[in-house]
């Protein structure tokens, strides 16, 4: 068996109420570490012509989670507020204390998200979730724990992109919002490293979280070398390695786990 070093960590995984998030949470469960699993809480208004595409977990089963997993607490905060990541940060350390790990996992997406239907607003929406709200997550550790460089077991980073950050036609901001994610992982590995903090990412293919059916799912699974679309546990478990004592001389790194999809 390996150790992976993360029994006793205090975890925060972002948007871990479903999906990806709540695989990465159950891993890292699994693993003996302690659990904040952020989540929404309540989606505002759509604004006029707007659609998510992404849900709002219910709250029961964001609690049925919680529960399931020893040492696990709930947390709530909109990302897209200025002072939501902020907020987010002192109510995790006040229930669990200092964070050993942070996983960037929350985001946002919408439509239509297309060259010839982009606004400001979109944009902003965007960028503010999955931009902006990981680059304040990360500089809360590092300035919390920065001074690291003797610690047997410094704090880490994963930020969770998409294997489409390239070039994503179609979803225009959310695309380019992820890119900017990679350039941060690269930017914050190379300034924290002196510290002992590790900053890396994931970049999934297409996964099945619920989203993918029909038509959509035939093609996805056909664009795929491996032949299958991924699970959300085949997400979390690269994540959980990116976290882990076996990764401990890997930073500024991106991490296709995407079956092949996109080379």
């Amino acid at each position: 068996m390996i150790d992976t070093g993360l029994r006793d960590r205090n975890v925060l995984v972002t948007g871990a109420g479903a999906g990806i998030g709540a695989a990465v949470a159950r891993a890292f469960a699994a693993q003996g570490a302690r659990v904040a699993v952020h989540n929404l809480g309540r989606s505002g208004p759509e604004p006029e012509g707007v659609h998510w595409n992404h849900a709002v977990p219910d709250g029961e089963d964001v609690a049925d989670l919680v529960t399931d997993l020893p040492g696990a607490v709930s947390v709530t905060a909109d990302l897209a507020a200025p002072d939501g990541p902020g907020r987010l940060w002192e109510e995790v350390e006040d229930l669990l204390g200092p964070v050993d790990v942070l996983v960037n996992n929350a985001a946002h997406c919408e439509g239509p998200d297309t060259v010839d239907t982009l606004t400001a607003g979109t944009l902003e929406r965007t960028y503010r979730v999955n931009s902006v709200a990981p680059a304040v997550l990360i500089s809360q550790l590092a300035r919390r724990r920065g001074a690291v460089e003797d610690a047997d077991d410094p704090p880490c980073v994963v930020n969770v992109s998409t294997d489409a950050a390239r070039a994503f036609p179609g979803q225009v901001a959310y695309g380019s919002s992820k890119a900017a994610l990679e350039a941060l992982t690269r930017g914050m590995a190379l300034d924290l490293g002196h510290t002992g903090i590790r900053v890396n990412a994931v970049a999934p293919g297409p996964v099945q979280t619920g989203l993918l059916e029909g038509e959509t799912l035939e093609h996805a699974r056909s664009a795929v070398p491996l032949g299958r679309v991924g699970e959300p546990e085949d997400i979390a478990d690269a994540v959980v390695f990116l976290a882990s004592h076996q990764a401990r001389w890997i930073t500024g790194q991106v991490l296709q786990v995407a079956g092949g999809h996109a080379l």
